[in-house]
């Protein structure tokens, strides 16, 4: 059995420092910021001291909502130091989503950026939290949020009315002895909450995974180990810090392993590109989307990927083509799968850096070590044999505490003997490598036949002229559902419905083949870069409702 680590994000983050303290921890190209270990210590205490001078108490739930900007990083180890729990904030949401995770959160303090895109996330607070205009910094009573206190705010600007300022918190800081710090840390349990993640609500509302200190700093020192992480390594961080493979899989990983972070605000991929020459990269983590993205950049060829080695491709299928091109035109040879969910801290399976690349074209790989997984029949529970396919299950030390203050979602996830049910459908073949097939719920019934969108979509996507493809079921009245692919072409090409028909005829069976084909350049994402299939769905049933 595989040994689980019992300790707390400021342990972690002091051992890492005593045995690294001249290694780079963070490096932020855009602002020319670089902190060695000892440095980002030396951050992550006052940070912490800072909101133990406003008030936050052992398991108070501090929601954050920024992008990936170094702040995030001091607040993921200096939260996790005083045994607060960090509630990560999707960048994407609005002001009934921000007033829904505040409430349902019952946090005691936001903490925000001036703007990300298109929503100015000061000006929504204060639509949110309209009583901001009339009190002093920390006195907030809202009674529609009984329990927030206290907002931060993250910025330039010069007046912020009801809000401190992040420096304000770090000067108030100053106040905090340290024998009061550390009588705070050794409060701390490794059981405790650390982290809240709100599921990305793709139906019904958003649920709160508590994962505790031992669930996440496993995951991430598995994760590293896998990926072969050392001190010499530097992961560029571009997937987003408030979903589990940001904060979980890529930073947490890197000060697990004594690596250095190399942070993106948000994915770009010309700054992708830049920051991995410039910086030196070894390891890269993306979902394929981005992966594609990036090799589709015009100026691609211009750059000089050869410091790559390693990185995770996870969050949605990879496609093989994206595979095989991240191997040879990325020159990142030992690029592995991670498979799981958020409740699951999150990875269950990955490919191995050493197996054949037909395995890690294919499959998702085996399981973790100290991870237990397997198939059960979705109807009945019952385990199922070798090459069967079923719902994936798992059980372990990774397994999330529950969802906040909803029991009975909790027990819908997970069974009475302990088993996570992710609702995702797939096969294990007789090494242990796990193949997701599809999700239960996007399983399209047509005529009778089930049939798995990702089949076809893997199909496509050997299609010299496809650069992504979706296959999504909308409603018909004769056969209940008929197959919609929604293609997006590489840059320069154009193809037709008939062409791509002709090319599937005689090679998938006629059943498989979409009705229905539409060209486009993007499609509805989450924040994280998962596909949001039910919004394709919407987006075009109207037009095929026969």
């Amino acid at each position: 059995m595989e040994q689980f680590r019992e300790i707390t994000m400021g342990e972690l983050l002091r051992e890492t420092a005593s045995l690294y303290p001249g290694n780079e921890a963070l490096v932020y190209p855009a602002t020319s910021l670089r902190q060695t270990y000892s440095e980002f210590l030396d951050t992550c205490t006052d940070v912490a001291k800072g909101f133990m001078a406003i008030g936050v108490n052992k398991g108070d739930h501090i929601s954050v909502w920024t992008t990936n900007i170094p702040e995030w990083t001091y607040m993921q180890f200096g939260l996790g130091m005083i045994g607060a729990v960090l509630v990560t904030v999707n960048t994407n949401y609005k002001s009934s989503e921000l007033d829904y995770i505040l409430r349902q959160s019952d946090s005691t303090t936001l903490v925000l950026i001036e703007a990300y895109r298109d929503t100015n996330f000061y000006e929504t607070a204060r639509t949110v939290i309209p009583e901001l205009d009339h009190v002093r910094p920390g006195e907030l009573k809202c009674p529609n949020l009984p329990f927030l206190k206290n907002v931060v705010y993250i910025g330039s600007r010069n007046e912020t009315p009801g809000m401190f300022t992040f420096s304000d918190l770090i000067k108030l800081g100053r106040s905090v002895s340290d024998v009061q710090f550390e009588e705070r840390q050794r409060s701390v349990h490794f059981h405790d909450v650390v982290n809240m993640q709100y599921t990305s609500g793709t139906t019904g509302f958003p649920k709160g995974v508590m994962l505790t200190h031992y669930n996440v700093i496993n995951n991430a020192r598995m994760v590293g180990d896998v990926m072969g992480m050392t001190p010499k390594d530097k992961l560029l961080i571009q997937v987003p810090l408030f979903h589990c493979f940001g904060c979980v899989m890529s930073s947490l990983n890197c000060v697990y392993h004594g690596s250095t972070m190399v942070i993106v605000e948000y994915f770009d991929p010309l700054k992708a590109l830049q920051y991995i020459q410039q910086e030196q990269c070894t390891a890269i983590n993306g979902v394929p989307t981005m992966f594609i993205t990036i090799m589709d950049h015009q100026d691609f060829g211009k750059f000089d990927m050869r410091s790559l080695r390693t990185g995770i491709m996870a969050g949605a299928p990879c496609p093989v083509e994206a595979m095989n091109n991240v191997r040879e035109k990325m020159h990142c040879p030992e690029v592995v799968i991670a498979f799981g969910q958020t409740e699951s801290s999150p990875v269950m399976t990955m490919t191995r850096r050493d197996d054949p690349v037909d395995v890690r074209v294919s499959t998702v790989g085996r399981l973790l070590p100290g991870i237990e997984g397997k198939i059960v029949d979705p109807a009945t529970g019952e385990d199922l044999g070798p090459d069967t396919q079923g719902e994936i299950v798992t059980k372990s030390p990774c397994v999330m505490k529950g969802y906040y203050k909803m029991p009975e979602d909790t027990k819908k996830a997970i069974d009475s003997g302990g088993w996570l049910h992710t609702g995702d459908l797939g096969t294990i073949d007789n090494r242990g490598n796990f193949k997701v097939t599809g999700r239960i719920k996007e399983m399209v019934i047509r005529g009778g036949e089930n049939i798995y969108p990702r089949e076809i979509e893997e199909f496509l996507h050997k299609h010299p002229k496809i650069s992504d493809v979706y296959v999504v079921g909308v409603p018909d009245k004769k056969y209940g559902e008929q197959l919609l692919s929604v293609v997006i072409l590489k840059p320069g090409e154009t193809t037709t419905e008939e062409e791509l028909i002709e090319f599937c005829n005689g090679r998938i069976a006629r059943h498989k083949i979409p009705k229905y084909w539409e060209f486009t350049r993007e499609v509805p994402m989450t924040a994280s870069g998962k596909v949001q299939k039910y919004k394709i769905v919407e987006q075009f049933s109207a037009k095929y409702a026969s």
